[in-house]
């Protein structure tokens, strides 16, 4: 995920909300599919679109997160694997995991909530980035990508993200959708400290893992929910 980034515009985390549209439109999707489709066959599409939202951006930093974070080197080696184009075993099977996680939990849900979960996936992965940037400062001493994100951060967005989206969550879901925000969030700040004992903060690629790693809350915990 980090590539470079030189005449770049920053991009201000306050816009990552936009995660909602992305929501909805996948959610159109997946209702669709519904009419027509079993649910395994709805899953894999919807995932497949999911993906192609950030054209895979996201999975990139949860590859190479996982290469550098499992690998059981020094924070300076780790940095180095992560910032490598090339993909290791590790980052492979994280994308496998959280590829076929999302498809699985998908398939699970009813076809009334399953576009309900669809919906909130992208809600909770962008306000994931928001607030990991607001909790942890950037890691690598030289520019990335992820410095990008760094030029406009404000610990504010991420108090309007997190109201975001749990707004999102009770509109769409009720009760099960404030909960499923608020296990995203932990989970999210859960992950920022892992990262930071790791790394001493973020990079693009931690942001990147962070939103997909997220995403796969709101099906996993409505997967959970007592009907």
């Amino acid at each position: 995920m980090e590539r470079g980034g030189a005449g770049v515009e920053p991009v201000y985390p306050v816009f990552f909300p936009v995660g909602l549209l992305i929501g909805a439109v996948a959610a159109a999707w997946a209702w669709g599919l519904g009419r027509i489709l079993p649910a395994w066959p709805v899953s894999v599409l919807t995932g497949i679109a999911l993906v192609g939202a950030s054209r895979g951006l996201h999975l990139d930093g949860l590859s190479d997160t996982a290469d550098g974070f499992l690998s059981s080197r020094p924070r300076e080696r780790i940095l180095e694997i992560m910032r490598d184009s090339h993909v290791g075993a590790m980052g492979v099977v994280a994308i496998v995991c959280a590829v076929c996680l999302k498809v699985a939990t998908l398939a699970s849900l009813p076809d009334a909530v399953r576009w309900r979960a669809v919906l909130l996936m992208p809600v909770a992965g962008r306000c994931a980035l928001v607030v990991s940037l607001a909790a942890l400062p950037y890691a690598r001493a030289a520019g990335g990508l992820g410095a990008l994100f760094y030029r406009g951060r404000s610990r504010l967005d991420a108090v309007w993200a997190v109201l975001f989206s749990g707004l999102a969550g009770w509109v769409v879901a009720g009760l099960a959708g404030l909960v499923v925000f608020a296990i995203s969030v932990v989970f999210t700040l859960l992950f920022a400290v892992y990262t930071y004992r790791k790394i001493g903060g973020a990079t693009g690629d931690t942001l990147g893992a962070a939103c997909e790693l997220a995403e796969i809350v709101p099906a996993l915990a409505l997967c959970a929910w007592p009907e």
